[in-house]
């Protein structure tokens, strides 16, 4: 088989419908390059980063320079990989237009092979509108994290009728994928096989077309992780030895060697 030269296009993505693909998030060049060379080909800049990069409570505080700016990084570090980045809070909600230059505004910046946004019905427009302006979205709905501490909180979704409703809203608007996040797992179930786009599942079963993870939660690098995430490693462990070896040789004199000559 051919080796890929162009980044995997968001209608290839829809077509892998019922074929179980992985999909993690990544934040900068380094990890994004660990990704794909894992054999990763959908990662997601997600304003996660707040939280697990940047250090804030919520995702709420990401700006638009931060997505532009991490967003790009991983572009760089990447090389066919399709880089979903995520529209941040505020960027997109006040209306169709809004929506459409961020989106923009993150491809043309941030070099984004499409985009993400929160949001079921109500945002159908705005997924509508951006898919109008030639750029791929990406659809997210049932746990919303960028305003659930305002909200409902991080329980569980278990309102059928509408995420059944909200699904097939953004399906219906022209997303290429829908994420499910924190969805009773019947649910997804009954909506990964109503929709005819793939559903990307986070803590919500083993029904979904694909899994998404949060990279600091694979390698075990984020100390409160949701309950549903698995480390695959516990790099914080192994980055905190290897500091305290470096602090403990440059104390003893040990590091940098002394010349013999």
């Amino acid at each position: 088989m051919a080796q890929r030269t162009a980044r995997l296009r968001a209608g290839e993505i829809s077509a892998r419908k019922g074929k179980p693909f992985p999909v993690v998030t990544a934040y900068d060049a380094p990890f994004a390059r660990c990704a794909e060379d894992a054999g990763i080909d959908v990662i997601l800049v997600g304003d996660s980063l707040g939280m697990v990069v940047l250090g804030y409570a919520s995702t709420a505080p990401v700006d638009l320079f931060d997505m532009v700016r991490h967003t790009a990084a991983v572009v760089r570090g990447s090389r066919t990989a399709h880089v979903i980045a995520d529209l941040p809070f505020g960027t997109y909600e006040a209306s169709d237009a809004d929506a459409v230059k961020h989106a923009i505004q993150l491809v043309k910046d941030g070099g984004a092979s499409s985009v993400k946004l929160e949001g079921g019905q109500a945002m159908a427009s705005r997924i509508g509108a951006i898919v109008a302006a030639g750029v791929p979205v990406c659809a997210h709905i049932g746990l919303l994290p960028q305003t659930a501490p305002m909200g409902a909180g991080f329980s569980v979704r278990r309102d059928r009728d509408v995420l059944v409703e909200d699904a097939q809203a953004v399906a219906d608007a022209g997303a290429f994928a829908i994420v499910l996040e924190v969805i009773d797992p019947e649910i997804a179930r009954e909506i990964t096989a109503q929709v005819t786009i793939p559903t990307i599942g986070i803590g919500s079963g083993p029904a979904c077309d694909a899994q998404v993870l949060v990279l600091h939660d694979v390698l075990g690098l984020y100390p409160d992780p949701p309950r549903f995430a698995k480390a695959y490693a516990n790099l914080a462990n192994d980055a905190t030895n290897a500091l305290r070896a470096y602090a403990g040789e440059v104390r003893s004199g040990a590091f940098p060697p002394r010349r013999t000559t």
